[in-house]
């Protein structure tokens, strides 16, 4: 796993062979972080990333400046090595959640600037992941929420919606809420 940019840019972490999660490409995480560049400044945000998996997402939104960033994920393999990451950059920035991500969204009060969302495409549920997320309080005035999918999902009828990106089989749904 690499991080592309700002404070840890260029930094590498082995990920173990044991993660099952499938992690956003390189090329797509840095051509939606251009994108995102031009909706958000990331220096001092609240960020959720949901189903983290390696947690490069998380560690691309620290080392760009986020305030602090929320990941959550319910495998041990992938919280362990997200906990390693973190304690190897000594950033205190990062909260771990290990845990179900529907139970999380369901108890969680608290508003973010960024949610970003990467469900397994096999998710019994994942068609449901984006009206949860959007109907929830975690969504407020302002937010952005980033939605990672297979390019057989199209929510762009779903409210707040704002832009659809492609990067080879990798399809991102852009919403925003206005303030």
């Amino acid at each position: 796993m690499r991080i592309i940019s700002g404070k840890y840019g260029r930094r590498r972490f082995d990920v173990p062979t044991g993660i099952t999660a499938r992690p956003t490409t390189d090329m797509a995480r840095e051509n939606l972080f251009n994108v995102l560049n031009n909706f958000i400044d990331f220096d001092g945000i609240t960020a959720l990333d949901l189903f983290a998996g390696t947690g490069a997402i998380s560690f691309e939104l620290l080392s760009r400046g986020a305030a602090a960033v929320t990941a959550v994920e319910m495998a041990r393999t992938q919280t362990a090595f997200i906990n390693k990451v973190k304690a190897m950059l000594a950033d205190d920035n990062l909260t771990v959640v290990k845990g179900d991500v529907f139970k999380f969204i369901d108890s969680c009060t608290r508003r973010f600037d960024l949610i970003f969302a990467d469900p397994p495409y096999d998710l019994p549920r994942f068609a449901d992941v984006p009206r949860l997320v959007l109907d929830s309080p975690v969504m407020g005035p302002g937010s952005i929420f980033v939605m990672e999918h297979p390019r057989e999902h199209d929510f762009s009828a779903l409210p707040h919606f704002m832009q659809h990106r492609a990067y080879g089989k990798v399809n991102f749904s852009i919403f925003s809420r206005p303030e």
